[in-house]
């Protein structure tokens, strides 16, 4: 038996009372990351926790991928894939473009997904068949937009200085050519391609927890996500997403290694 969007909602409402009562207080910051910056909080870990708890007393045949917590059971029919807080750096810094990722993989396929921005108060989810958005501007049923060309989209990524090498230069010669280009916004970014408010959204070295509650979002409110070759994105890696296969094709041809 899967689980229904009501069993999503206790998940992301277990998540939201440790992250949002945490959320532009100063809260503590650990670096995960030796000669680097991968901050971790505590509102990252007891989300996680929370969720955790709560798929193992509900559906403990399934398997679980955190970030924060470790893994269990990846062979398993069904695994969760769970970042409690996508975008921490947004976070740490008040800038509430963060997310709740939690998706439900079935032998390693994406077929179910939700992103919940509490502070906001906006929920997307994708229930297998269709995503749908609940917040200030009520609920409804989301889809991509229609954009054919790349002279027409807007682009988002998380930051240029990202990317490196071939990678650097294959992402600055297909930004060269959108109408508009925007930087920082995480999981928030691809939301905003479901909900049919940006075209594109292209990003590098993302872990499957990254990614694994957003292809269910994007796919099931029409639009296509892969990684640059054009293969699944389940396991992270070099993502794009596009509202529209027109759109996917052109700027998959400039992000492909040759």
């Amino acid at each position: 038996m899967l689980p229904d969007r009501s069993f999503f909602d206790r998940l992301a409402d277990a998540a939201k009372a440790e992250t949002l009562p945490r959320f532009r207080t100063g809260t503590s910051v650990v670096n995960k990351l030796e000669g680097g910056f991968d901050p971790v909080t505590e509102a990252d870990q007891s989300a996680e926790a929370a969720i955790r708890r709560l798929i193992e007393a509900a559906f403990p045949e399934h398997g679980i991928l955190g970030e924060e917590h470790g893994n269990i059971g990846l062979d398993r029919e069904h695994v969760w894939v769970i970042d409690p807080i996508d975008g921490t750096r947004a976070f740490i810094s008040g800038l509430p473009v963060w997310g709740t990722l939690i998706g439900l993989y079935r032998h390693g396929k994406a077929i179910m997904g939700l992103m919940d921005q509490p502070f906001t108060g906006e929920r997307y989810f994708a229930d297998g068949e269709k995503s749908t958005y609940r917040g200030p501007g009520g609920e409804k049923v989301l889809s991509t937009r229609a954009c054919d060309a790349l002279s027409d989209a807007v682009l988002f990524t998380t930051s240029p200085h990202l990317y490196t090498g071939e990678l650097k230069e294959r992402f600055e010669a297909l930004q060269a050519k959108v109408r508009l280009f925007r930087y920082g916004c995480d999981c928030y970014a691809f939301a905003l391609l479901a909900a049919g408010h940006v075209d594109l959204v292209i990003e590098c070295g993302l872990k499957p927890y990254d990614v694994g509650g957003l292809i269910p979002l994007i796919e099931q409110a029409g639009g296509i996500i892969t990684d640059w070759q054009g293969g699944p994105a389940e396991m992270g890696g070099e993502i794009i997403a596009a509202g529209s296969p027109e759109l996917h094709a052109q700027a998959l041809e400039m992000l492909r290694a040759r």
